[in-house]
């Protein structure tokens, strides 16, 4: 999730964009499996769902291109979580939208937006 508000205002002074990304329970995570349990292939689909409705769809960034990419700039330990960039879509959530979300072949997320101040996130 994304307090867009924010990392507008950060954008438009030249800041760093992280004080809308850095939320409290702004990340929502499926149930973490290991790696040598799921190995992804090309074309694998991303997808996010607002109220029955498809907010993003997208094929899967290559896994080890990631990690190879990001071990060039941080020391990567067993654990760690790489976050990456959303497919197009995002917009903004109220209170009571059911987001379903999740990557073929993983356990999607799902949950209901409870929070009043969740309806200034973006969806991720």
């Amino acid at each position: 999730m994304t307090r867009g508000d924010l990392q507008i205002r950060e954008r438009n002074k030249q800041r760093p964009w992280d004080l809308g990304k850095d939320l409290e329970v702004g990340t929502v995570f499926a149930p973490l499996i290991a790696a040598e349990d799921w190995a992804p292939k090309d074309d694998i689909r991303v997808h996010l769902r607002v109220n029955d409705e498809t907010r993003q769809e997208a094929t899967l960034c290559k896994v080890d291109e990631i990690i190879s990419h990001s071990s060039g700039y941080y020391h990567l330990r067993p654990g760690d979580m790489i976050l990456t960039g959303t497919p197009a879509g995002v917009g903004p959530v109220q209170v009571g939208d059911v987001i379903e979300g999740g990557i073929d072949g993983l356990q999607p997320i799902q949950l209901t937006v409870s929070k009043s101040e969740l309806s200034l996130f973006r969806v991720f």
